[in-house]
C-alpha cells in the first residue's frame, strides 16, 4: 500500500470533521469566519465554544475566552 493510498483517506477524514465543526459553530451562533477560525483550531475545545454561546456569552467574548 503507498503512502498516498493511506494518507487520501485520513485527509478526507479530516476535512469531514472540520466541515462538521464549523456546521456546529455556525448552529450554535458564531458567523462565518469565527465559525471557521474555531473549526481549524485544534486547541478549541467545540463542546466549550458551543457552551459559551449557548448560556448566553456574547460572541466577542466567547472568542476572548477561547484564544
Amino acid at each position: 500500500m503507498s503512502t498516498t493510498e493511506i494518507t487520501a483517506p485520513v485527509r478526507h477524514e479530516a476535512r469531514s470533521v472540520t466541515r462538521w465543526r464549523i456546521e456546529q459553530l455556525l448552529a450554535a451562533g458564531y458567523d462565518g469566519e469565527a465559525a471557521i477560525v474555531l473549526a481549524l483550531d485544534p486547541e478549541v475545545d467545540l463542546r466549550t465554544a458551543v457552551g459559551l454561546l449557548e448560556s448566553g456569552c456574547p460572541i466577542d467574548t466567547a472568542l476572548r475566552i477561547l484564544f
